[in-house]
């Protein structure tokens, strides 16, 4: 075996498979015992083969399992077995799970007596494991080889998958771009990279045209390992996919300056999004819109024109629900039951349409945002003759507010009048004597 060919052979496969270098190892290893035992070995053996990656050479090893009498089965104990096997056979009742522990048929080929094992190495314990070097092969017939290639190819294909499987695991909830592959029975197959995601009917926008050869960014949903590989599942209408977005184009919210704390979605038709400035002097609103519209125009198109909403998040669940129901003014909100989270929006006739929105889309959207269920009426206007009830009503009460407030003022200088007058009395009396 060339050493040069060899190393080289395996470095290509660990770049064009994604393996590590001891995975192709592995499967090298376990393809060249799977020949061995093709054209040398016996049956029952447990074969091992050790590659030296640097000059090429294999070892062969026999691996033997230490076991102790009370481990084995007895001829007695391996007729009472067979019986009743043959019992359950015919009476069709599944084998029973027995409490005991478990004993094995003694194979010379596969194990090893406890005082054998101790000649051989000091020490040797039950179930320890001891190796027999075999006589390595110099060449192999055409049905080994075959099977060497066939295990390798498993293998790799094996540790494909399993790298796959790793990778896009860490990458659910994440944005990936791809270029649509094929479009069968509803499902859309997206190439994602070193493999296809798959985008069922129910995740995609509705009215969204899927054409061979476009590009997409979806959002991983989930991952499954199948008997083919990994499934990888993505998604279109998913909220998550409006805030990761968000990300991408605005810097401030990928440095934590700027927060979105919540997202509702109607994919397809129209969203809404609060956001809050963790730093003052950043305008939260602003830096998603950006400048001309810019940032939030590059969302809209790449959701195929879906509408968006950004509103400033309010700590004041009454605040963030009118904010919510923008672009409608509303008068007044009332909290009905706060465990509950239900309440009750007062809105002007001219804006109550706008409030509720097209089949009530606006209130709804407004709903999923704040997590609160809301009741949207039209705000009271008293009639001319509630008004004039209620002018009558107040007259009287005016009128003795007024009454009650001269008395007040009454008694206060009936006292202060008391005591003036004497002193009035005593001038007068001073001035005639004067005269005189």
């Amino acid at each position: 075996m060339d050493q040069k060919q060899f190393i080289l052979a395996i470095d290509q496969i660990c770049e064009e498979k994604g393996i590590s270098k001891e995975k192709v190892l592995e499967t090298i290893e376990a393809a060249i015992a799977a020949a061995y035992k093709k054209d040398y070995g016996q049956k029952g053996q447990n074969l091992q083969a050790e590659l030296d990656s640097i000059t090429g050479e294999t070892k062969i090893f026999q691996i033997k399992e230490v076991v102790d009498e009370l481990m084995i089965l007895s001829e007695e104990e391996i007729e009472e077995l067979k019986a009743k096997r043959t019992k359950q056979v015919k009476e069709e009742k599944p084998e029973e799970e027995e409490e005991k522990p478990k004993k094995i048929r003694f194979n010379p080929e596969r194990h090893i007596m406890l005082e054998e094992a101790q000649k051989i190495k000091s020490g040797a314990k039950v179930g320890d494991e001891i190796s027999f070097a075999q006589e390595a092969a110099e060449e192999y017939g055409r049905i080994a080889a075959q099977t060497a290639k066939q295990v390798i190819i498993q293998k790799i294909r094996e540790a494909e998958r399993e790298a796959v499987f790793e990778e896009y695991r860490e990458k659910v909830g994440q944005i990936v771009g791809g270029i649509i592959q094929r479009i069968e029975r509803g499902f859309v197959f997206i190439d994602i990279g070193k493999t296809t995601g798959i985008l069922p009917s129910e995740e995609q926008i509705p009215q969204e045209k899927y054409l061979i050869g476009k590009r997409l960014k979806v959002i991983i949903l989930k991952i499954e390992l199948g008997s083919k590989g990994p499934q990888i599942f993505v998604s279109r209408i998913h909220p998550e996919m409006i805030r990761k977005l968000f990300e991408v184009e605005v810097p401030e919210i990928s440095a934590g300056t700027v927060e979105i704390k919540a997202v509702a979605r109607e994919a397809g038709s129209r969203s809404k999004i609060a956001v809050l400035s963790k730093e003052e002097g950043v305008d939260p609103v602003g830096s998603c819109v950006g400048q001309k519209g810019m940032r939030v125009q590059t969302v809209i198109s790449e959701l195929g024109g879906e509408k968006i909403d950004i509103i400033p998040y309010e700590e004041d669940p009454k605040k963030f629900i009118a904010r919510a129901l923008s672009p409608a003014k509303v008068s007044r909100v009332t909290i009905k039951y706060k465990t509950k989270n239900i309440a009750l929006v007062e809105a002007p006739s001219d804006q109550l349409s706008l409030a509720i929105g097209k089949g009530g889309q606006n209130v709804r959207l407004a709903a999923k945002l704040t997590g609160w269920k809301i009741d949207i009426i039209e705000e009271k206007k008293l009639k001319p003759k509630e008004t004039a009830k209620e002018e009558k009503e107040e007259r009287p009460k005016a009128k003795k507010e007024k009454k009650e407030k001269k008395k007040k003022k009454e008694e206060k200088k009936k006292p202060e009048a008391k005591e003036k007058k004497p002193e009035k009395k005593k001038k007068k009396g001073k001035t005639k004597k004067e005269k005189k």
